[in-house]
């Protein structure tokens, strides 16, 4: 059995997880998602919301396991566990980026030097009026992250989406050898994907490098509505194979 915490990426919620955790559950591993501050049913007001809250909500949620845990980021989650582990890196089992942002020590996703996202899906930030955050454009939404998924998941993400802050974008992570890097990663590439392009999310993954194992799906950017069962097996897959001797 294996420890999952499962983090959201930016604009969704522990909500986005919710047909993924009985599938690892039905596996026999542990699965918990979370809301990070200002997503979901917490109420931490937007311009409150830093990179250095996201994490220590993490590192709470990861005190709560008996035993290391596998992070697993989805997009701009991937940057939230990157964080996490250099701040924890004894509670991490390993870290599986899920198109996911990957980057060094130092950077911030506006500075991000691999294009990973395509222009059509920039065209859907739409700042709120004090800058302090974005919203997703409603109408680009379907394009941009659920092109395989049902109208009923779609329902579901119109109703939870919620403003995404900016200063997390703007803020440089740290990813050192001797705390993240001793941790083991990898890192699940999405064909389809339209909000990060397979050639974005291939890019990233080389460039930062020490990805043990890479896994592609044949999917568009939410494998968690479209492929729930496929997802957790992999999942489980790469747990057991950090377990391997």
């Amino acid at each position: 059995m294996a420890n999952f915490l499962l983090i959201h990426g930016a604009w969704h919620g522990a909500w986005c997880w919710h047909k993924v955790i009985p599938e690892l559950e039905a596996l026999g591993h542990r699965a918990v998602a979370i809301d990070l501050p200002g997503h979901g049913v917490d109420k931490t007001a937007t311009e409150n919301v830093t990179l250095d809250v996201y994490a220590e909500r993490v590192g709470e949620a990861l005190g709560a396991f008996d035993g290391p845990v596998m992070l697993v980021g989805h997009s701009m989650g991937g940057v939230v566990i990157t964080e996490a582990a250099e701040r924890y890196p004894e509670r991490a089992a390993g870290l599986v980026y899920l198109t996911a942002i990957a980057l060094r020590d130092g950077e911030a996703m506006t500075d991000n030097p691999v294009k990973a996202s395509p222009r059509e899906f920039m065209a859907g930030f739409v700042p709120t009026a004090d800058g302090s955050a974005t919203r997703f454009d409603p109408n680009l939404m379907r394009e941009a992250f659920y092109a395989d998924c049902t109208e009923a998941d779609i329902a579901l993400a119109r109703l939870c989406l919620v403003p995404q802050s900016t200063a997390v974008m703007r803020t440089p992570i740290r990813a050192t050898p001797d705390r993240w890097g001793s941790v083991p990663r990898s890192y699940i590439t999405c064909s389809e994907d339209r909000a990060l392009t397979l050639e974005g999310q291939r890019g990233m993954l080389e460039r930062v490098g020490g990805f043990g194992r890479v896994v592609e799906m044949q999917c568009s950017h939410s494998p968690f509505f479209s492929q729930p069962a496929l997802l957790a097996a992999r999942l489980s897959e790469l747990a057991t194979s950090y377990r391997a001797p």
